[in-house]
């Protein structure tokens, strides 16, 4: 979620969970809802005891819900019993009574630690819930409610700055593209309001909740000084995590390039058709366009390692080997199983392709990686993964957001929890990048460092254009080994207050996805 502010400050954070006070929200005498602290049941003894508890079958397993009658105390309970065995950093988390909490959603939040990095962002930024229906949604098929257009907030305050960052394909959106300037809603001018009123249509229009639900956006469009109305209508639409797949013809060589925006299980076919096509055009560089990929299933980005490196360089190594918390050393906490590294999987598990397919690969040293902060976790589990085996990689764009942590998204009555529990190393064991990747040439010191070129986000060009800032770069490196001339715009831009939810928020943008077989194959980085 997005957010943008009004010049009155203030406001209030949104989420997508739900909570319930059904059965239990005044209190209970069970004895079993005791609270001591830091004393701790098992949470099987919590388990799935609703207050509101589901009935039929649930469509991602085709069996029934395991709910029944419980309280929003059962279900705080089990919170508190599951962190405390699975998070990473259980013993940096304060135990303060249930009872304390009204919502399940405050008291969730809470269960996390306060600690910070070296930089000083929060150790732990990735704590979230979602409605479980959603998630389903948008893991299995990549749908949501929503018009197909991604926004990006460049600047939050008056006078307001949202662009188009992309539209998705099965949207259907041809008049609308990359770079269009958001300027009103209804008649409601966007850049400059003030009003709540307006505010609220705003966050309405931005944030549909049927289907059908339309309103008039003006964009205006860059390089003419005129505006375009058009009326959107809000619609399941399914994301197409593989975009712009095409093969250019350099001075040396040919240089495939894919935008991909998201690890969801759909995403499988997709980089296996994209891969098969660039293999069979004999391209001999790779530019990977992560820049808004927030990650996804860790499976598929093992697959997308195997299918971009050499094979020589993958014999023997492994792509990625998780650390769970102290109390879990030997045994994953959540499949029960020996706690083994994660291979380079050269076969489809099954997501979205037939399982056992053997997948493409064009046996590569080097890959060129786009990226901005919202390249994050299964994106970056890829770039060290592959840097664990000496696979070269060049990084252009801004810093990646910094989560070498993973979960097993966790469902229980209806609402499915992202709990860190693990942290992924690559086959030298290495995986302290929780300031994220940047590139070598940034004059300030972020993250890891890695060979490349700091450039910022262009909104002036479509993705995949090879005049594009960020492809231009990866164009221009590959050809001579140098950077363009940095301008402190990129240096200083970054997505880091975009995208993201802060606590002084008036506007929220509602960004089309971007994130259940066995569960070894549900595990997210």
């Amino acid at each position: 979620m997005s957010l943008l502010t009004a010049c009155s400050g203030g406001g209030t954070t949104e989420d997508n969970s739900t909570s319930g006070n059904g059965s239990g929200s005044g209190g209970t005498t069970d004895t079993t809802l005791q609270w001591t602290q830091n004393q701790f049941s098992p949470e099987v003894d919590f388990f799935a005891r609703c207050a509101n508890p589901r009935s039929g079958i649930n469509p991602a397993t085709d069996q029934a819900y395991p709910d029944q009658a419980g309280s929003t105390e059962y279900e705080q309970f089990w919170l508190r019993s599951w962190a405390n065995n699975s998070y990473l950093w259980y013993d940096e988390v304060t135990d303060k009574n249930p009872a304390d909490f009204s919502t399940i959603t405050d008291y969730y939040a809470q269960l996390k630690t306060t600690a910070t990095t070296a930089s000083g962002n929060d150790k732990d930024n990735f704590h979230f819930l979602l409605d479980t229906e959603t998630w389903q949604g948008m893991t299995t098929s990549g749908s949501s409610l929503s018009y197909g257009i991604n926004f990006v907030i460049i600047d939050g305050t008056i006078p307001r700055n949202i662009l188009v960052k992309d539209t998705e394909p099965s949207a259907n959106i041809d008049n609308v593209k990359r770079g269009y300037k958001l300027v009103a809603i209804n008649d409601v001018d966007v850049v400059n309001t003030n009003s709540q009123s307006d505010i609220d249509l705003i966050n309405a229009a931005l944030n549909p909740q049927s289907n059908n639900e339309s309103y008039q956006f003006t964009f205006e469009v860059p390089n003419t000084g005129n505006d375009m109305q058009v009326t959107l209508a809000a619609a399941e639409i399914t994301v197409s995590p593989v975009k712009n797949v095409k093969t250019l013809t350099t001075e040396q060589g040919k240089i495939g390039y894919l935008q991909f925006d998201t690890f969801i299980q759909t995403s499988e076919k997709a980089l296996y058709d994209a891969f098969t096509q660039l293999k069979n055009e004999n391209i001999s560089e790779l530019v990977l366009d992560l820049r808004y990929n927030g990650g996804g299933y860790l499976a598929i980005s093992s697959q997308l390692a195997y299918m971009i490196a050499s094979q020589a360089k993958m014999e023997g190594k492994f792509f990625e080997k998780t650390i769970f918390n102290d109390k879990h050393t030997v045994t994953d906490p959540i499949t029960g199983q020996t706690i083994v590294p994660l291979d380079f999987i050269d076969t489809a598990v099954g997501f979205s392709l037939e399982a056992n397919t053997p997948l493409p690969n064009l046996g590569l040293e080097r890959v060129y990686v786009l990226t901005t902060d919202n390249t994050c976790s299964a994106s970056e589990a890829l770039m060290n993964g592959l840097r664990g085996i000496d696979i070269e990689v060049i990084q252009i764009g801004s810093t990646t957001c910094g989560k070498p942590y993973g979960f097993y998204p966790t469902d229980n009555c209806g609402i499915t929890y992202f709990n860190i529990q693990f942290e992924g190393i690559n086959a030298k064991n290495f995986g302290s990048y929780s300031d994220g990747f940047t590139p070598s040439n940034n004059p300030q010191v972020e993250g890891v460092s890695v060979p490349g070129c700091v450039v910022a986000d262009d909104f002036e060009h479509q993705l995949g254009d090879s005049n594009e800032a960020m492809l231009s770069a990866a164009l221009n490196y590959q050809a001579t080994g140098t950077c363009p001339v940095i301008s402190m715009s990129a240096v200083n831009y970054g997505l880091k207050n975009q995208d993201s939810n802060t606590a002084t928020s008036d506007l929220e943008v509602k960004l089309t996805p971007s994130t259940q077989q066995q569960l070894f194959n549900n595990k997210l980085q």
